[in-house]
């Protein structure tokens, strides 16, 4: 039975010169990057091998980025570091309803200890709304935290305007972006944003897990949440995963060209939306100006769990959401205002450069098939 993976948001196939690179450093530059012989040197070398290529994703210099074991990681230190530096400033953050967990449980943790978190709703096509920021960000507002693009419907954020609102409003406030489903699809320049902190992850771009990012702006103040040695200037001490770093830095050098590659995934979508459209009880909840690479649609009737393992079964791959949710009902599409009956029955299928029209087509007559033998939700 042929593999159809189609749940690329929730984590994607590790390259073969991602695993390659992994391997080497395991087996051969082995030694510790902080060690100050030639052993420690070389694994060194690799090292800031791989915080060069990632600046240069962010068009961001190499001092700028922190390394982390992924996008949690990266998003509590972005959220929890830069409240507890600001504090004394103010108590207000400014977030959304659909963001990432390792966010919204950051957030709710933030609120027992005082601080006022204001959660923005989205507009019907899942983007938050500008003029709602502009009538929330204050003088009292210490940290607005927004995603660039959301991993269930792939709704891209107008992360551009926000730093101009945080000034025009005379705010403090640090802006962070979880920039983990942008990473690698849409070109990222950290000043053009406006951007104080960024996060991205190695395993949604073909790399190892297990590895990430943050990026943080030169002159930017953060309380680290962990202690111990000097390693990435105190800010994420301990040994660095120099297998997983490095595995991320060959995909980031296997990369397309991010141009051809958003056209031929737009191409693929474009196809899997007409496609579904032909299957009754099929609507779709992602808008067409969502990132392509992500397409949220629900077959009304069928619960979403039992629609997954029904194609799991025939070696077809989709998620019912995001992964780290564990099944939980979408707390976006229910923010986003979809029926009870819309969220049960939710699936995403998410794109990657190892997906083509076979896949789609094999997805849609699974799709059809279970449409017209699967018991409905009464």
């Amino acid at each position: 039975m042929r593999e159809i993976y189609l749940d690329n948001s929730a984590t994607t196939k590790t390259c073969a010169k991602a695993a390659e690179k992994a391997l080497e450093i395991m087996t051969e530059k082995y030694g510790n990057p902080s060690s100050l012989h030639s052993k420690g040197l070389e694994a060194q070398h690799e090292l800031e091998k791989v915080r060069k290529l990632c600046a240069d994703m962010l068009s961001a210099e190499k001092e700028e980025i922190y390394f982390t074991s992924g996008g949690t990681e990266g998003n509590n230190t972005a959220v929890f570091g830069a409240a507890s530096a600001m504090k004394r400033r103010g108590n207000k953050i400014v977030t959304s309803s659909i963001e990432h967990s390792s966010i919204l449980e950051a957030m709710k943790q933030l609120e027992k200890e005082g601080f006022e978190v204001v959660y923005l709703s989205p507009k019907a096509n899942g983007k938050i709304d500008i003029e709602d920021l502009k009538n929330t960000i204050d003088r009292h507002t210490i940290l607005v935290s927004i995603m660039a693009v959301n991993n269930e419907i792939g709704s891209v954020n107008p992360v551009e305007k926000i730093k101009n609102i945080i000034e025009k409003n005379h705010s403090p406030a640090l802006f962070h972006i979880d920039a983990v489903q942008m990473f690698g699809k849409m070109p990222i320049k950290a000043k053009k944003l406006g951007a104080d902190m960024i996060t991205a992850s190695s395993h949604k771009i073909h790399g190892p897990k297990g590895a990430g990012l943050l990026y943080i702006k030169k002159g930017t103040r953060v309380i680290p949440l962990h202690y111990g040695g000097e390693q990435e200037k105190k800010i994420r001490p301990g040994t660095e995963c120099l297998p997983a770093l490095c595995g991320m830095g060959a995909a980031i050098e296997e990369l397309p060209d991010m141009s051809e590659e958003w056209e031929i995934i737009s191409s693929l979508n474009k196809y899997c939306r007409s496609q579904l459209m032909q299957i009754e009880n099929i609507c779709i909840n992602s808008s067409e100006d969502c990132l392509p690479y992500i397409l949220n649609f629900s077959v009304k009737g069928i619960r979403s769990e039992t629609m997954l393992h029904f194609l799991a079964d025939k070696g077809i791959y989709v998620s019912s959401g995001s992964a780290c949710a564990k099944g939980k009902k979408s707390h976006v599409l229910t923010a986003m205002g979809f029926d009870n009956v819309v969220a049960d029955s939710a699936l995403r299928v998410s794109f990657s450069r190892y997906n083509s029209y076979e896949d789609v087509d094999e997805l849609v007559n699974a799709l059809t098939k279970a449409n017209n033998t699967l018991a409905r939700i009464k």
